[in-house]
């Protein structure tokens, strides 16, 4: 059997885990990162890419962000059409930040290079990871297959970073772990299509016939959503239809901008929100998508994910730096209030955007009323504005609105 030592183990190499390691290292602290998937598949898993003003700062500081800056599309606001109606909430003027559209997989490219050029412990492909977690302060243990071979991995510390089907959180004790959940009645239908975007910015249209998003990955690739019925299949939805759809939930004043183009990927997830607490156990921490889910209508996933990392960093920094073990100690209490909060607007958004089911009246009135609202009201349409860029959101290492960032 193989033995590795290391102070970190991270499992998962997503944006949290590829962060945290980096991030770490820039301070001196030792860490392993384990993948169970190729390098191929993880540089090559779209998903979301809208990030907030603070997120970009920390990738800026901890050099992360050269190619961001380069290619990535700056946003000061977004537009939402409402029955066929334009209406563009400028979020740089009632905010003074805007946010960034760049590909989840692109950052991800970025961080295994920096990885790789500091010489990082990156392994892909690593298959029956298993923790054995220390019940006190001594080392815990990571088995796994590398490279054929059976591994051992001790470490002081696991960062489980393994989205919300890893191992990591299956090893929080049941009789600890609260799980809050709740699924949605929409699901989402997603294409990736060759065609330049619609819009210089996001589209958020609500529609008779149901929510519809039209977003980009680069000047000439589009990515676009059609909200749905949960039971729904891809098979349900030949690309004719879906185009049919797009056009005419995006449409003003009975006319669309949509150029139509080659279908590269499609996609069907059902929305839900998921938070588990706490986000630790011992020397087990939880980051990004393994300890909390949040529906994609305000994008806010990958933002939270950046800033767990950047909380259970500055704990790991102070426990090696002093032994104090507090902000480890601390790390979920921290958290989770953002979350929550993250949580909450999250779920507002899904019932702002989406078509409520034809058995809740009531529910459609709620959204009639709070889209005129965010339509009709500055003081509505800048709390939303705040909401959308992350102001609102108070967690560690904030002060008066923008992050603190510790530059070790």
């Amino acid at each position: 059997m193989k033995q590795l030592k290391t102070q970190v183990a991270i499992v998962g190499a997503g944006p949290a885990g590829l962060l945290l390691s980096h991030l770490l290292h820039r301070q001196g602290v030792e860490s392993v990162v384990l993948e169970r998937r190729t390098r191929e598949y993880v540089e090559r898993r779209v998903r979301a890419g809208l990030l907030e003003h603070t997120t970009v700062d920390l990738l800026r500081q901890c050099g992360l962000a050269d190619r961001l800056d380069r290619e990535g599309m700056r946003h000061g606001g977004f537009e939402l059409r409402v029955a066929g109606h334009r209406h563009r909430l400028d979020t740089a003027a009632l905010t003074g930040h805007s946010t960034y559209v760049y590909g989840q997989q692109e950052l991800v490219k970025d961080m295994i290079r920096a990885r790789e050029e500091a010489d990082g412990q990156l392994r892909f492909s690593v298959g029956d990871v298993a923790l054995d977690l220390a019940e006190d302060e001594g080392p815990s243990t990571v088995r796994c297959s590398m490279d054929g071979r059976s591994t051992e991995i001790t470490c002081d510390f696991v960062a489980g970073c393994d989205g919300f089907h890893g191992v990591s959180r299956q090893c929080l004790p049941p009789a600890l772990l609260t799980a809050h959940e709740r699924r949605y009645p929409s699901a989402w239908l997603g294409i990736l299509a060759a065609t330049p975007p619609t819009s210089g910015e996001l589209v958020y249209a609500v529609h008779e016939r149901g929510f519809a998003l039209a977003s980009m990955r680069t000047p000439e690739i589009s990515r676009l959503y059609l909200q749905v019925g949960p039971g729904e299949s891809l098979n349900d939805w030949p690309d004719e239809r879906i185009w049919k759809e797009l056009q005419a939930r995006l449409a003003v004043d009975g006319e669309t901008s949509l150029t139509e183009g080659r279908v590269l990927e499609r996609s069907l997830v059902e929305l839900r929100s998921y938070v588990a607490e706490p986000m630790q156990h011992g020397p087990l921490f939880l980051a990004g998508d393994a300890a909390h889910i949040v529906p994609p209508t305000a994008a806010k996933g990958l933002n939270l994910a950046v800033e767990d990392v950047h909380v259970l960093n500055e704990a790991f920094r102070s426990w090696y730096a002093t032994g104090d073990r507090a902000a480890l100690d601390g790390y979920s209490a921290t958290r989770l209030p953002a979350i929550w909060e993250a949580e909450e607007f999250s779920d507002w958004m899904a019932d702002l955007l989406h078509r409520p089911p034809d058995d809740d009246p009531y529910a459609a009135r709620l959204q009639q009323a709070r889209l005129d609202a965010v339509v009709n009201s500055h003081t509505a349409a800048r709390q939303l504005a705040e909401r959308y860029v992350g102001l609102s959101r108070q967690t560690s290492g904030r002060e008066g609105g923008a992050w603190s960032w510790n530059q070790a």
